[in-house]
């Protein structure tokens, strides 16, 4: 079992700022676990960072004080688990949807509601892609979209973490499926992971390919990854009743209300965190399954050493364009 007395290495945010607020020490001391709690020593997580950083997300039931070790979807190895009935046992390959003392650390605790184990054909790396990224996924297109077959969505980023499970799941389940990535390698893992049609958001004039695509009639359902950039565009490709649903966000944005009154469309925002137990068991069930049949499959981008989590962060602000979910190793 754990003391309070032994120390582990790990992020911490001391202030709110940029990516060079990440500061690794070595020198934090270990979590202790309570009932229903599942203990467990790191291998891997995913970066999820923008709004640890910036105070307007204080009010979020996420929100967090500085100082913090930042939250995130992790895959390790069960150490032991308090709880009166045992579902996992040491050494077991589990995945998280969040972790209640933060993830880029070498220690971590989470909620036995939150923990999966982590199936046989992943690997750890593709397993620190599923927590978080499938889960939002899922919750985007069918729990806030309620996305049907037939209908036509755009996944607005859908070469990193979130847009290419977005893509798998709206394939697999008999959507049209459009998306965008800004680099020639991005859009061919786009179209690799399920997308009928890419488009480059980095060209000028994609938005008229994207309404000439849908024949005029505009898209149905859009899973937006950059809403601050992106959003007024949005309203102007959808459909009569057509439905944006922000995943993401690193700023704010002005539109014209009047955009969504003719078509009467909606704006929806999604958040993992409010996912009830009966979503996230629906999820598991349809994502779990996805995996099994062979039309789920993580794909890794970038890998950076948890020392290095400032960097990869800095790199992610920098860069041209995503291919697949960044993650952090010890």
């Amino acid at each position: 079992m754990a003391s309070g007395r032994m120390l582990m290495r790990a992020i911490r945010v001391c202030e709110f700022g940029g990516p060079d607020v990440l500061k690794f020490h070595s020198d934090i001391p270990v979590p202790n676990p309570v009932e229903n709690q599942v203990y467990s020593n790191f291998n891997t997580c995913t970066p999820i960072f923008i709004y640890l950083f910036k105070p307007q997300f204080l009010n979020s039931p996420l929100a967090l004080s500085p100082p913090f070790t930042p939250v995130s979807s992790t895959v390790s190895k069960v150490l032991y688990l308090i709880n009166n009935q045992v579902f996992y046992k040491k050494g077991d390959r589990v995945f998280t949807t969040g972790t209640i003392t933060g993830g880029y650390a070498e220690y971590t605790i989470a909620s036995i509601d939150t923990v999966y184990r982590l199936p046989d054909t992943l690997n750890f790396q593709q397993g620190a892609a599923i927590g978080i990224p499938y889960f939002t996924a899922y919750r985007a297109l069918f729990h806030k979209a309620h996305a049907k077959p037939g209908e036509s969505v755009l996944v607005h980023g859908a070469s990193g973490g979130v847009g290419v499970p977005t893509c798998q799941l709206a394939r697999a389940y008999g959507l049209k499926v459009f998306g965008t990535a800004g680099t020639q390698e991005g859009l061919n893992l786009v179209q690799n992971v399920g997308a009928h049609q890419v488009f480059n958001h980095r060209e000028d004039g994609y938005i008229d390919k994207i309404k000439e695509a849908t024949g005029g009639e505009g898209m149905n359902v859009i899973i937006e990854m950059l809403s601050n950039v992106n959003l007024s565009k949005d309203l102007q490709l959808l459909s009569y009743g057509g439905r944006v649903i922000i995943v993401g966000c690193r700023g704010s944005i002005e539109i014209d209300p009047r955009d969504t009154m003719a078509k009467e469309s909606s704006i929806i925002g999604v958040a993992l965190f409010n996912a009830t137990k009966e979503d996230r068991e629906e999820s598991a069930a349809a994502i779990f399954a996805g995996f099994e049949a062979g039309w789920l499959q993580p794909r890794i981008g970038c890998q950076y050493r948890l020392e290095k989590a400032a960097l990869a962060h800095e790199n992610i602000l920098k860069s041209s364009g995503a291919t697949g979910k960044m993650v952090l190793t010890m």
